[in-house]
């Protein structure tokens, strides 16, 4: 009996927690609309011009923040010109700051920016949400001298 007992109830644990993992992966914003969300900031600096975005990006009602996504804009030494999550790094040379690993991570988008002209990114950053540092991927694409960024916490 006892051998019976423990598989039901490590499925009534499982199918407890199960819904909670479910609200947690919901609350996270995924790959495909990191990419969609660089795209519409790219497709409004073509558009409207670099200052409106950034505008729009440094607006928390301006569409470029959605639960743990948000957009980020730099200009190829590393200044950031707009972060939809922390207004305080707006203007900022950020070009030296590193991750909890040494990771000179902004570095690593101008480099990925001059040499690939977009893709992804890992690094370890503060999650807005749940304010712990963890693994984050961001999609990065140039458009003309500045980077657009949005990135997916793992």
């Amino acid at each position: 009996m006892k051998h019976s007992l423990k598989p039901a109830a490590l499925f009534l644990a499982f199918s407890l927690a199960l819904p909670c993992a479910i609200t947690q992966a919901a609350d996270r914003g995924t790959r495909e609309e990191a990419i969609a969300m660089v795209k519409k900031a790219v497709a409004q600096i073509k558009k409207d011009g670099l200052d409106k975005t950034i505008a729009a990006v440094n607006d928390p009602k301006g569409g470029y923040v959605d639960r743990d996504l948000y957009v980020v804009i730099y200009d190829l030494k590393g200044t950031n010109l707009a972060h939809g999550a922390n207004p305080k790094m707006v203007g900022k040379d950020l070009s030296n700051i590193q991750d909890v690993d040494g990771v000179y991570f902004i570095r690593d988008r101008i480099e990925i920016a001059k040499t690939k002209g977009s893709g992804w990114q890992d690094y370890k950053f503060v999650n807005p949400v749940s304010k712990n540092i963890e693994p984050k991927s961001i999609y990065l694409e140039r458009s003309d001298n500045v980077i657009v960024g949005a990135g997916i916490y793992k």
